[in-house]
């Protein structure tokens, strides 16, 4: 089943709310690479051109001006492709910015495999695992705009390294206007006893589909939105497993070092469930997003089955 929803695409709200934040925050000064059209962060610079810095394709050395810039007191908002902004720099990252705890701020799109016809080059599958395992940076993952533009917002205001990720494609809306994000608190979307389906970014959209599919079956499953992998929220994480018996994550990334592995990890360690993973398990090809996506189950009916499996090793 797939409820039919308005879509908007989180990379332009992310140019858009950037920019409407300028005068309240002065400090705030953006670093683009070779791509600021598409991360939309061309809009700050054609309006404010004295508070941004185009480096071209040279990641390394953007991290590195990002981190003096945060050590001069500046908020420096880091914008390029996911692959581009979390692999190249990697070292970068973790000894200019993660080990002195900086105020940088990663906004990369163009994650995950929504980015399409680009190929498995361009698909940023590993970002998630690699920048959960830099201490001290917060990491991210909005499932709509709504949420993109309070996580942005919020960006501005929290101190240290943050890390969001954003899709290429346009996702669906699933927030109304009266929700607030809150950092490293996990949301209840769909209460349900059954079966948790803990999810993030585009696979939450999904996951609600995938839940009412599934109470049409008798099936209560709960749906929380785990925005923040980091830090997790461990308690409703442990309440999920306590009081539903059972777990699926949805996720577009690779099956290691990502919600998945979080979950799972707390799971383990407190109340151990069987766990369902929908995850990609290694590189997919190039085509349109959507291919991709059911091509590697990444779909409603993918959680639905996981679902399924994982009651099913419950009872």
């Amino acid at each position: 089943m797939t409820t039919n929803r308005q879509s908007a695409a989180t990379r332009e709200t992310y140019g858009r709310t950037l920019l409407t934040m300028a005068e309240e925050h002065p400090d705030i000064v953006v670093l683009g690479g070779d791509l600021n059209v598409s991360t939309f962060v061309h809009l700050w610079r054609d309006q404010y051109p004295d508070r941004f810095f185009d480096f071209g394709p040279a990641e390394q050395n953007i991290v590195g001006v990002a981190a003096g810039l945060a050590a001069a007191g500046k908020i420096p908002f880091v914008s390029t492709f996911s692959v581009f902004g979390t692999g190249r720099p990697y070292d970068q990252l973790r000894v200019l910015v993660s080990q002195p705890s900086l105020n940088v701020k990663l906004i990369c799109t163009h994650a995950g495999i929504l980015t399409g016809e680009d190929g498995m080059s361009a698909h940023s599958i590993e970002d998630l695992s690699l920048m959960c395992a830099l201490p001290s940076f917060s990491v991210v993952t909005p499932a709509d705009a709504p949420e993109t533009e309070q996580v942005i917002r919020s960006a501005a205001t929290m101190q240290g390294p943050l890390y969001v990720r954003l899709p290429r494609a346009a996702t669906p809306v699933v927030h109304t206007d009266g929700y607030r994000f809150r950092m490293g608190e996990g949301e209840v979307m769909r209460e349900g006893s059954d079966v948790s389906i803990i999810a993030c970014g585009s696979l939450v959209a999904p996951a609600l589909d995938a839940a009412e599919s599934l109470s049409g079956q008798g099936i209560q499953a709960r749906v929380i939105n785990l925005h923040t992998l980091a830090p997790a929220d461990e308690p409703a994480i442990i309440a999920a497993a306590h009081e539903t018996g059972a777990i699926v994550t949805a996720e577009e990334h690779y099956v290691h070092g990502g919600l998945g592995s979080i979950v799972a990890g707390v799971v383990a360690r407190n109340q151990p469930v069987p766990v369902e993973m929908v995850a990609l398990h290694g590189y997919t090809g190039s085509g349109p997003a959507n291919e991709l996506m059911a091509k590697n189950g990444l779909t409603a009916h993918g959680v639905e089955q996981a679902a399924l499996r994982a009651i099913k090793r419950k009872r």
